[in-house]
């Protein structure tokens, strides 16, 4: 799987809201990323989950296991960018609902750090406490924050 594969997105005007479809093993499951904006200036939340298509709400709790979950993050890696290109100055933090995501997250960005480092500076929180810090790796993180590297 390459960071290139992702599904197709569907975008709304204001390009804070994404959907798009996951299909793997489990069928098709709607997937929507939200950017909602923080009480800081310039601070967005990246919101991720599966979306009930009886209710039209998110669930951010539920595990999918699709068997596409590259693919996936290859997806919402991407509409960081497209929502970076409307919003340049904008920094987006992301958590996982659970530790075990949140996991899952550094590993996604460790794994593509050179090619997402290219465009975007990247923090992580450290679990132990503390101040935003640089991302690292292996580091032990509980929330990343990414902005786009303004150019000039």
């Amino acid at each position: 799987m390459s960071i290139n594969e992702r599904y197709d997105v569907q975008i709304d005007q204001t390009v804070t809201l994404f959907e798009f479809t996951s299909k793997g093993r489990y069928g098709e499951i709607k997937k929507v990323v939200r950017y909602s904006p923080t009480n800081l200036k310039d601070l967005y939340n990246l919101g991720f989950g599966d979306k009930d298509v009886l209710t039209g709400k998110v669930n951010d709790t539920v595990i999918t296991d699709n068997g596409d979950s590259e693919k996936v993050l290859a997806t919402v890696a991407a509409t960081v960018y497209a929502f970076t290109v409307k919003n340049p100055a904008a920094f987006v933090a992301i958590t996982g609902s659970t530790e075990v995501r949140t996991r899952l997250y550094r590993i996604a960005i460790g794994k593509y750090f050179n090619e997402i480092s290219e465009d975007f500076n990247i923090f992580g929180l450290p679990t132990s406490g503390g101040f935003w810090k640089p991302f690292k790796i292996n580091g032990d993180y509980k929330s990343f924050l990414l902005r786009r590297k303004l150019t000039i």
